[in-house]
């Protein structure tokens, strides 16, 4: 039976698991330092709205979805956090219109109300639904927090046609430091990891020349951090609200893991304020 366990890196190698270890924990503490004015400054914001009575929103397209859904509904987070949900999952996020429309349908159901917040997540901050939604909350007097890469923000041509970028609507941005193309590790080269070297020579070790990609041949790179990076900006983000909201004295309505006794009965008595808005049901 094949052992399920990798070879180990060269001796004197790290291996690129390691490498995007080390590389994360310094990027998310770079992050933490350059994003904390705007998170201490962001906690009053959206604390007074939510004391108020008011929603949180957050809306991301195509795989930022998976940190909109971070915050929304689960285990210590706030019930008052709602998702705007693309049933396409991002598959048409450039298609002009269709987010001025999926946030449109959105608000005739859940509402967006002027000085409440909504968190946009688009990693590039360039794409056209992103763009869409927060223009429109805009418009209706929210306080927009754009959540990107600002690097690619600014470098990134956008797609959408009135020309503005993520970073040039929102009122306030987290940057999630990311780099073009999201990655902070280069595998081995391209012509090597696909076997053609090994192929050419009918099997035998390529030479070191082999290993060498030409000028025309990208790298191989992956590691993402988008996710990591911006799940914990969000997560910095909700507590320091939390924080406010407590320091003033008002009262937090915290879910409670389903799995605890009594925390179903729980979730449902602190949501019932937010019930004709809620845009995801509890259990």
């Amino acid at each position: 039976m094949p052992s399920s366990t990798p070879p180990p890196a060269a001796s004197g190698q790290r291996s690129p698991a390691d490498t995007f270890y080390e590389r994360s924990l310094a990027l998310i503490a770079t992050a933490r330092e350059k994003n904390r004015d705007t998170i201490r400054a962001l906690a009053p914001i959206i604390g007074q709205s939510l004391a108020a009575g008011g929603m949180l929103h957050v809306f991301g397209s195509g795989h930022s979805a998976v940190l909109a859904r971070e915050i929304i509904g689960r285990a210590g987070g706030l019930v008052c956090i709602n998702g705007i949900p693309d049933p396409t999952e991002g598959f048409v996020e450039n298609l002009v219109g269709y987010g001025t429309e999926l946030v449109a349908r959105y608000d005739r159901r859940c509402e967006l109300r002027a000085g409440e917040a909504i968190i946009v997540i688009s990693n590039s901050g360039k794409n056209a639904s992103p763009i869409e939604v927060a223009l429109y909350a805009k418009a209706k007097g929210l306080h927009v927090i754009g959540l990107c890469s600002e690097q690619m923000s600014r470098t990134t041509p956008t797609v959408h046609p009135g020309g503005k970028r993520l970073h040039e609507i929102a009122d306030h941005l987290l940057d999630n430091l990311g780099v073009r193309g999201d990655t902070l590790v280069e595998l081995a080269p391209s012509d090597r990891a696909q076997g053609t070297a090994s192929d050419t020579n009918n099997g035998t070790p390529p030479s070191p020349a082999q290993n060498t990609p030409s000028n025309d041949t990208p790298p191989l790179i992956s590691g993402p951090t988008s996710t990591l990076v911006g799940a914990m900006l969000l997560n910095l983000l909700m507590l320091e609200t939390c924080t406010w909201m407590q320091a003033q004295g008002h009262a937090l309505p915290i879910l409670r893991s389903q799995n605890l006794p009594g925390a179903i009965e729980h979730n449902r008595h602190i949501a019932k304020p937010y019930k004709h808005r809620l845009s995801h049901q509890l259990a």
